[in-house]
């Protein structure tokens, strides 16, 4: 396995240094002001005097994230079974996911607060709408996708076609289902704030709507790096976990220097 070199592993944070550096001279040289654009030193200095009530609306935007995104994984690995696994279910019902998913998610939220009035609820439904789809999309294609020849061979020896789907089926589709869970985490965290913008009096979307009331724009764009941060976590989490579940998919690309 090749080793991974010294500057691939510092390069995001010299990148990251780099930004914040030229960011901060930016707004300090050209006397930018903090209500149109707040530069690094200003989100810190907010971040440190409201770091009690961004820490209870982000363990709040967390949760509901969470919730959502788990929905969203057991619908999409049923649906991308059922889709995968039937060439009649994957013409009959593709194209209309395919429909579902163009309609803007921010559109639901008031059918939602309708049904289920304002709070966590409609946050966990619109975290789950727009992340379900990319698992649903990637477990279909991976049991779609099986070679016919591999299945030939397998039904000729006595496996049934539930035997091959589940046995050689979903193992297959593994890469492509942890993929789908790394872009879903961070699209569910999307689903979660919006809502929380329009629907909720708690989490890091009231907070920055809340925040951009008030005029205090170092504590809205904190709000943007508390986000970030998250998602990139739970990114890297879903990354190692994939690794390690998937690692024979990647082993020739481990090979290469």
């Amino acid at each position: 396995m090749a080793k991974k070199r010294p500057l691939d592993t510092w390069a995001p944070w010299v990148a990251l240094t780099g930004i914040i550096i030229i960011w901060q001279l930016i707004c300090t040289g050209f006397d930018v002001s903090e209500f149109i654009f707040p530069g690094p030193w200003a989100i810190v200095l907010s971040m440190i005097e409201f770091w009690g009530p961004i820490q209870g609306h982000a363990l709040q935007t967390l949760w509901t994230t969470t919730a959502g995104f788990l929905v969203g994984i057991v619908v999409g690995v049923l649906m991308g079974f059922l889709i995968g696994s039937s060439r009649f279910m994957y013409n009959a019902l593709y194209p209309l996911m395919v429909g579902f998913n163009s309609i803007p998610k921010a559109a639901f939220v008031p059918i939602l607060v309708v049904w289920f009035g304002i709070g966590t609820v409609p946050a966990i439904l619109t975290a789950f709408l727009i992340c379900f789809f990319p698992i649903v999309v990637n477990v279909a294609t991976g049991l779609a996708t099986l070679e016919p020849e591999l299945e030939d061979v397998l039904r000729a020896l006595g496996a049934s076609r539930f035997d091959v789907l589940i046995k050689v089926g979903l193992p297959r589709s593994l890469p492509y289902f942890f993929a789908s869970l790394k872009v879903a985490i961070t699209l569910a965290f999307v689903g979660a704030v919006v809502s929380e913008t329009v629907a909720a009096n708690e989490g890091i979307g009231y907070l920055m709507m809340s925040a951009g009331s008030q005029m205090r724009m170092p504590l809205v764009f904190a709000g943007l790096i508390v986000i970030s941060v998250m998602a990139i976590v739970m990114y890297e989490l879903f990354a190692v976990l994939e690794k390690r579940m998937t690692g024979w998919a990647t082993r020739g690309m481990d090979m290469q220097p």
